[in-house]
């Protein structure tokens, strides 16, 4: 759900962005559905007995690709004007890095390190610009194989949020910043929603904050990391990707 922290220049300042876990690509086996159907009674002139209902070979939903992921993700079109997509450069965002010396962030700081978040299957994602002041929001959808995944998933990062204060970034070239955790309201779009809020409070990135929320869509995460952005931009930008997710991917609709 959190992949590595990334960095980007924006004139004097840097800028650290924590975002989704997206670029993972895989297969696996999807949770079969419980559909079944009950055979109908026959009878002939010599009986009158029921056979017993025998359930049909349930189907099994088929595993999320990246190009199907991909679709998901929002378009220009689905944004305001003046926002243009970001192009992935590489460049050293993996060196980018989080610590920590309080045990209770143990977990929060692995999932900011990792590459994929724990057990996804397939990833997209894409970054976005809204000028040279931002916003800037990053998506990714992360296919978890089943809704059961995606709640505990969710329930991972949630408790990983709650029991983490500050953990310390270090930007290659710029030096070492403390940031603060702090869990915040989120959009209640998709299900079981989580908020939270990075800012940085000294060092060389001192006054950056960037909001990162996640939510499920059935089988997938979807995460959105809006920096520079005002409260109603992030609750638009989260109402706006979870409904096209679930148009996309076909989901349930959630929310309000």
């Amino acid at each position: 759900m959190i992949r590595s922290f990334r960095n980007a220049a924006c004139g004097a300042v840097v800028v650290v962005a924590l975002s989704a876990c997206s670029g993972g690509s895989g297969t696996a086996t999807p949770a079969p559905s419980t559909a079944s159907s009950t055979a109908a009674p026959t009878t002939t002139t010599r009986t009158t007995s029921t056979p017993p209902a025998v359930p049909s070979t349930p189907l099994a939903k088929p595993a999320r690709t990246v190009a199907e992921l991909s679709k998901a993700l929002l378009a220009l079109a689905d944004l305001p004007p003046g926002f243009s997509v970001e192009k992935d450069e590489g460049g050293d965002d993996s060196h980018v890095t989080v610590s920590s010396k309080d045990p209770r962030c143990a977990k929060l700081v692995a999932f900011s390190n990792a590459d994929n978040s724990p057990g996804s299957k397939a990833s997209a994602g894409q970054s976005y610009s809204g000028g040279a002041q931002g916003p800037f929001v990053d998506e990714s959808i992360d296919a978890m194989g089943s809704p059961a995944a995606v709640r505990a998933l969710q329930k991972s990062f949630k408790q990983a949020v709650a029991a983490c204060r500050t953990m310390t970034l270090k930007v290659p070239g710029e030096g070492s910043s403390p940031i603060s955790v702090r869990e915040v309201a989120a959009p209640q779009v998709g299900t079981d929603p989580v908020a939270v809020r990075f800012t940085a409070t000294s060092g060389p990135v001192e006054g950056f904050e960037v909001t990162m929320i996640t939510t499920g869509v059935d089988d997938v995460v979807l995460a959105l990391t809006v920096i520079n952005g005002l409260p109603e931009d992030i609750d638009g930008a989260t109402a706006t990707a979870v409904e096209k997710a679930e148009d996309v991917l076909g989901a349930t609709k959630t929310g309000t």
